[in-house]
């Protein structure tokens, strides 16, 4: 008997001819029993050829990290502070710009390769063998948000796909009963642009983030009340499976409605595991020092590098980190925000390269520290930096990419990349090659052709192949 399309409330006889008769209950229990196989959105899919790695711990640095400051040394801007800039710049705030602004930190020599790191970043210099530093970066806009899209989405517009849905659609899950896709927030506050840095767009919206807490319960509501039976708690669920699946059938395709289906089957799965992958308790305490949970500073970022390590050990296969607000965005403090954030992260980071590599998962994992462009060589206000499209910096350790390995490189000033320039689209094709997946191949229908994350008919994107090693 199926439910009336006009009314989605049961009457008592339909409930209890339902119920009694269960057949609807467990052939639904049969279909979600089958959940982790071929047929789901989300079965573990072969690449399209072999792959360096199989997941991704993405640090994302909100706002934008100065790299004159902290990866890319310019003598020559040092030598020049406080004259004036002999060209044009391109400035957020034109009303603002003032003088050429030198770095106030020295840089160092680190590891055998002899990266040229700055002094507020002891840590990763101590990875500096490990890393492959792209300091040509380029991108579109000087504009947060579109910036923000473009890093995650490939596009200045809004409504697409970030990669990490890309990657989930491309690869599927290992696990049936951990989300694939993590989002680990600040506890602070979301960032900028909220849900939309992990949204999935146009494609089916079971490939999104899913934000799990560092600390306290990782889902809300995820453990049943007190006093529950597990065999209430069975007949609950069977109960409401049949009624979503009534209303799905009445409603479809609704791919936000299957998501959220989805997602209440997950969650199920989820009381038993997470608890045990995010259990923190079995570590010892010298990997609890190598995170830096030991120092209020970096205790609480340091937590969440640590579960993300985890995670990935765990079968998960994207794994992101956030900050409150754009903290990276030095308008003004410049040097004494940049010092505050490094003391916050730079510990964190590094021993997530670390852990990952003692454990044995680095040479499968891609590590990606980045922010959504950079800043500029010139003032602004006494002591800040505007926006920059044109040249910054990021990092990659792990996943095939070089080891102590330095691509590119920005003018005399650090304002624009000059040399073996990487735009956004070929690092997503880059990074997507790594995964074993072609950026020209993994592409989804919509507004009536096919789409994909670096959209090459018009962005000609390509894989950059000096990064792998």
């Amino acid at each position: 008997m199926s439910l009336p399309n006009s009314d989605f409330a049961l009457t008592r006889r339909a409930f209890l001819g339902r119920s009694a008769a269960g057949l609807g209950g467990l052939a639904l229990a049969h279909l979600l029993s089958e959940q982790a196989k071929a047929g789901s959105p989300l079965a573990a899919r072969q690449p399209h050829y072999r792959p360096r790695a199989k997941a991704v711990i993405c640090l994302f640095q909100h706002g934008g990290p100065s790299q004159m400051d902290l990866f890319d040394p310019k003598p020559e801007l040092t030598k020049r502070h406080g004259q004036a800039y002999p060209g044009s710049v391109e400035a957020h705030f034109h009303t603002q710009t003032g003088k050429l602004l030198g770095s106030p930190f020295s840089f160092r020599p680190c590891g055998r390769c002899g990266m040229e790191l700055s002094q507020v970043l002891p840590h990763t210099g101590r990875i500096a063998d490990d890393i492959t530093l792209v300091r040509s970066m380029l991108t579109e806009s000087v504009d947060h948000e579109a910036a923000l899209r473009m890093i995650h989405a490939g596009k200045v517009f809004p409504g697409r796909p970030v990669w990490g849905s890309w990657v989930l659609y491309g690869l599927g899950s290992e696990r049936q009963d951990l989300p694939a896709y993590v989002v680990l927030g600040d506890p602070g506050g979301l960032p900028v642009d909220g849900p939309h840095n992990w949204s999935s767009g146009f494609l089916p919206a079971v490939y999104q983030g899913t934000p799990l807490r560092a600390t306290g319960a990782p889902v809300a509501n995820l453990h049943p009340p007190g006093g529950v039976s597990a065999q209430a708690r069975r007949n609950q669920l069977r109960f409401l499976d049949e009624l979503n699946a009534d209303h799905l059938q009445r409603n479809a395709p609704n791919s936000e409605l299957e998501a959220r289906i989805s997602n209440f089957e997950l969650a199920a799965r989820m009381q038993t595991s997470v608890p045990s992958a995010l259990d923190l308790s079995r570590e010892t305490q010298e990997t609890r020092r190598l995170y830096g949970l030991d120092d209020p500073v970096t205790a609480e970022y340091g937590r969440r590098c640590l579960l993300a390590c985890r995670l990935v050990e765990q079968g998960v296969r994207f794994v992101q980190l956030f900050l409150n607000g754009q903290p990276w965005d030095t308008h003004d403090k410049n040097a004494e925000r940049l010092r505050g954030l490094c003391a916050r992260t730079d510990r964190p980071s590094a021993a997530l390269v670390t852990d990952l590599k003692r454990r044995g998962l680095l040479d499968s994992t891609i590590v990606l520290w980045t922010g959504e462009f950079g800043r500029l060589s010139i003032s602004q206000g006494p002591d800040g930096r505007d926006h920059n499209r044109h040249g910054f910096s990021l990092w990659l350790a792990g996943g095939g990419f070089k080891k102590g390995y330095v691509h590119g490189a920005t003018d005399e000033f650090g304002y624009r990349s000059v040399k073996d320039v990487v735009r956004v689209c070929d690092l997503h094709a880059t990074l997507l090659d790594a995964l074993g997946l072609d950026h020209q191949r993994l592409s989804h229908p919509h507004e009536g052709r096919n789409d994909s994350l670096t959209d090459v008919d018009v962005t000609k994107a390509r894989v950059v192949p000096a990064l792998l090693a």
